[in-house]
This record gives structure tokens, sequence and C-alpha cells, in this order.
């Protein structure tokens, strides 16, 4: 269904190759799974499969792509719409409509479909989806994981033959991506759909993949093969994958369900041996919410939240998608006003302020990082940013190679990957210094590297006296670097704790190796390799 021929492509300007010699053939009603660092052409050559890449982006491809039959160097994107659906990386780039049911039936009406027909599919993909209870809301008040649900619907409805995903499930929460994902898995086994998906999160997807293509990076060409073959050597993997590696378990696990099997043995000499003790070092309060109230018209956001942030604590802020996790982020950057209630930091009411100053009190990295880029170069965003913030030179670029190193100075952000991107905001709002580190879905487009130098950073934040609050769907970097987790409900706080007591019990918001070692109350595959070695063995 979908063909790689020795398949090289380097955009205009560039010396080295982002995709080189790919060879890769996908059969109808197979999902293939493209890994890879952030930067390595995971979303190039996803965009080649319907003929984006080189038409669109410009840049020399060589070799021959081919969907169906339809060689893309024959048939421009619109001769190919009815055979490929691609949903990108940015969902909303893709809106055309107001409404979530108009957008469903977009793509159908501009194909003709009867009105009959056009009514059956755009019910049986609100259903699909979970979108049901969304489908007259107006698209710009959709949460970002709300969005992408959307997105994906508006392509399925249309029954392309073959599905391109970019990033599906960055801003779905856990249940929805699960929901998504088993969804897509049906659509694949039952229908005979073709899927060619590129995702950060492996630990969600892996276990879905007939196979997975590993882009080792620009200039490499790939390797392709079974999924435990490719995750056993790959550079990226899940942490049930890595627990496995570690553990020298065979054959290697790429599930949770398969690694309970396993992980009996470990369990046992884990019993003895006390989990990590949560760091006590929190320093005066920082910011408060008081019966916090917020609304987009008459739809309820915020429910009189309360809630206080500690310098040197790190907060997750976590829960379903919608919930108000970016609405409570907003307040807190002075971005909107309380309907009820207020909002301190420290004596000040953000939103009463102006944003030279806001912006040293509170930093705010949105979903789209794009919204904090406009200059034509990374250079030029870092200068800026160094001259706006009074900071010596250099200083935004040196932040910027801490935290993803390699990224070329005179590349436009445009061109930069999703991941790239949200680096250089990053390190932009993280110049100031702010007081209290406002994140909203940080981990969004970063590999497991990025994640581990985020994390990193986080922490020194933390230690520094900086109060950061992340609103994240990512349950492993939650473990990772959280102090305490609050967890949402329509717009009501339902939990809020020590990181390690709220998501251990959660089946929703366990990370992959609290749920493999349950009930014990381990988080990461680090304090495994830990506990093990006080407790005299290895893994």
């Amino acid at each position: 269904m979908i063909r790689f021929e020795q398949v090289s492509f380097t955009y205009a300007g560039a010396i080295t190759p982002v995709l080189r010699d790919v060879e890769l053939t996908v059969p109808e009603g197979e999902l293939c799974l493209v890994v890879g660092g952030t930067g390595s052409g995971k979303s190039t050559l996803l965009r080649a499969v319907n003929g984006l890449v080189p038409r669109f982006t410009g840049g020399t491809l060589c070799g021959t792509v081919s969907v169906a039959g339809r060689r893309t160097d024959v048939y421009p994107p619109r001769e190919l719409a009815d055979v490929v659906g691609l949903v990108g990386q940015d969902p909303a780039a893709g809106f055309v409509t107001d409404v979530v049911e108009d957008e469903l039936a977009y793509a159908l009406e501009n194909l003709g479909v009867p009105p009959t027909v056009m009514r059956r599919r755009v019910e049986e993909t609100l259903d699909l989806l979970g979108l049901a209870d969304l489908r007259d809301r107006p698209l710009t008040e959709l949460s970002g994981g709300q969005q992408q649900r959307v997105a994906i619907g508006a392509v399925l409805t249309a029954a392309p033959r073959v599905l391109v995903l970019d990033e599906p499930t960055s801003s779905l929460d856990p249940a929805a991506a699960e929901d998504v994902l088993a969804a897509l898995a049906r659509l694949v086994h039952d229908l005979g759909l073709t899927v060619l998906v590129a995702e950060h999160r492996l630990e969600r997807v892996v276990q879905f993949a007939d196979r997975v293509m590993y882009l080792p990076g620009p200039g490499l060409p790939p390797h392709v093969g079974e999924p435990a073959e490719i995750m056993r050597a790959s550079a990226v993997a899940p942490p049930v994958v890595e627990l496995g590696r570690r553990c020298r378990w065979d054959p290697l696990p790429l599930s949770v369900r398969d690694a309970r099997r396993l992980a009996a043995p470990v369990r046992d000499r884990l019993a003895a041996v006390p989990p990590p003790a949560p760091r006590a070092a929190v320093g005066d309060i920082a910011a408060t919410v008081s019966g916090l109230i917020a609304a987009y018209g008459v739809v309820p956001a915020l429910r009189g939240v309360d809630l206080d942030l500690r310098r040197g604590e790190v907060v997750a802020l976590m829960g379903r998608n919608g919930a108000g996790k970016s609405t409570l982020l907003a307040h807190l950057a002075g971005l909107r006003a309380p309907l009820g209630g207020q909002v301190r930091i420290g004596d000040q009411a953000p939103h009463r302020l102006p944003s030279p100053q806001v912006v040293r009190l509170a930093g705010l990295v949105p979903q789209d990082p794009g919204l904090l880029l406009f200059h034509d170069s990374v250079a030029a965003e870092c200068r800026t940013a160094d001259r706006d913030l009074r900071l010596a030179d250099g200083t935004t670029a040196r932040l910027l190679e801490q935290l993803l190193p390699g990224i070329d100075p005179a590349t436009h952000p445009r061109d930069l990957s999703e991941g790239q991107r949200l680096a250089v905001a990053l390190a932009v709002v993280l110049a100031a210094q702010p007081a209290l580190v406002l994140l909203d879905e940080p981990t969004r487009g970063l590999d497991y590297a990025a994640k581990h130098r985020l994390v990193e950073m986080l922490r020194k934040l933390a230690a520094a006296g900086h109060s950061v609050v992340l609103a994240t769907h990512d349950v492993e970097v939650a473990a990772q670097v959280a102090d305490r987790v609050v967890v949402l409900a329509a717009g009501e706080v339902v939990a809020d704790g020590p990181a390690r007591e709220v998501v251990v019990h959660s089946p929703v918001f366990a990370p992959q190796i609290a749920k493999v070692l349950a009930p014990a109350p381990w988080l990461t595959v680090d304090e495994v390799d830990a506990a093990l070695v006080a407790a005299g063995s290895t893994p």
C-alpha cells in the first residue's frame, strides 16, 4: 500500500540529507510505527507519503514514493487525497470550519458524499473518538487534546485507505490516547486500514505496531523490523522496554501485561527495600489560587479552585482533556482575569500587571510554542530574548544548547520540528528566570533524551528556588520530576498530594514501572536499579 524505494531527501541549502536510502513497504492492513530522536526526519518521511515533500517544502527527493500504486512524483497531493489522510503535529492548523460537527463533515462535502451517508459517517466518528458531547462546540474553545481528536476524526470521516499520523497522542490524556489507539487498531484489523504513525511516547503505541522503522538521525539509513527486534537495540525505548533490557528478559516485553508476567522475581527482591523518600526541601508560598472560577461563554472551565504553589517545588497538573489545566495556567500567567476568586503571585494579581513585569514573575510556555516565536531565525529569537531581558549576549543560546543540542541557529523557527520549536520557546521563557515557571504540555514533540534534559533543567530550577508547574499528560515525565501531583476533573481539584501517593494508586496516571511492579510504589527504571543495588543484587 505504501512503498519507499531508495528514497533520500535533502532540504534546500542543506548539505546532509534528512532521509537517506529509505526502503520501506507497508502492506494493506498494517500499522507501521516510525521512531527516532527529535529532528531525525520522522515528519519529513510522513509528508513524503502524500507528496507534500518535496512539492510544498522544496528540496531534492531521490527515489520513488508510491501509495496504492500512485507515484507521488506523478500525482499531486490533491489527487492522493481520496486514499491518504494526513494529521500533522499541529491539529488546529488544518481546521477550516468553526464547529466540531462541521469540521468532521467538511471533507465529505468536498468529496460529494450523499447527505445520508455523510450523517452516518459523522455520527460513527463522533462515537469512535468520544466526541459526541463536543459536536456543537466552537473549535477555538476546545483544549489541545480535544482539537487533536477532532483533527483525526476529520480525516477518518473520508474513509481513507491510508492514514498518516504525526504525534497523534501528544496532546491526549492517557485514557483518551488509549481510546484513539484502540480505535485505530480496530480499523487496521477489521477494515484493512493502513496506518503510518510517528510518535515519541512509545509507551503508548509500540504494542500496537506490526513493524517499526527507526531513524537514527540525518544522513543515516533507517532500520526496519519487528517491534521487539528494533526496540532491543534502539536508542529510544519506553520504560517497560528499558526495564526489560536491564533485567535481560527474553522475550523483550512491549506492554505492561507482558512485563508483569516476567517481573515476579524483581518484585520479590524489591519487597524489603523502602521506596525513596519524597524531597522535603520546599520553600515559602510563591503563588496562591483562591476560589478561582473561569468559563468560556456558558461552558464552565474552573469551579472554585484552591491551590498553593511553593518555591522549590515541581507540581504536575494532570487530568483529562478539557479538565481546566491550560485555563489555570493562563490565569497564573496573567492572561485571563478571574470571573470569581483571585490569583496572587506574592502580593500581586498577575492579570493587572504590565507584560514586562509579568514575565519575571510567571513565564508560560503554551501548548503551541510557535506563538512565542516571531523572527526569521533561531539566532534572532535568542538575541531578542537577551536584549529584551537585558541579559548577557549568548545567555538564551547557551540555555537552548543545554536543552536540545545541535539546532542550527540560522534555521527559521517554522522549519523546526515540533520538539525543536518547543525547545527554543522554553529557552526564551526560562532565560528570564521567572519565579513561577509554567509549562503547558512541555514534552510534546520531545524524544526521551530531550525529556531527560528537560527533567534535569526543571530540577535545577526548583533547587534554585523557582516554583515549577507543568500541565502534562506525560505520566512518565511526571513520575521522574514531580514532587506533587494535582489532578483536575471538570474544573475541580480531585486529588492533591505527593506524586508517589497520587499516581501509584491511579490506573490512568500511573507510569509503566508502577503498573509493572504494583502494588510496590516504584515509579522509574532508575529507582528500580538503585533499589536492587541497595538490596545487594543487580537487575
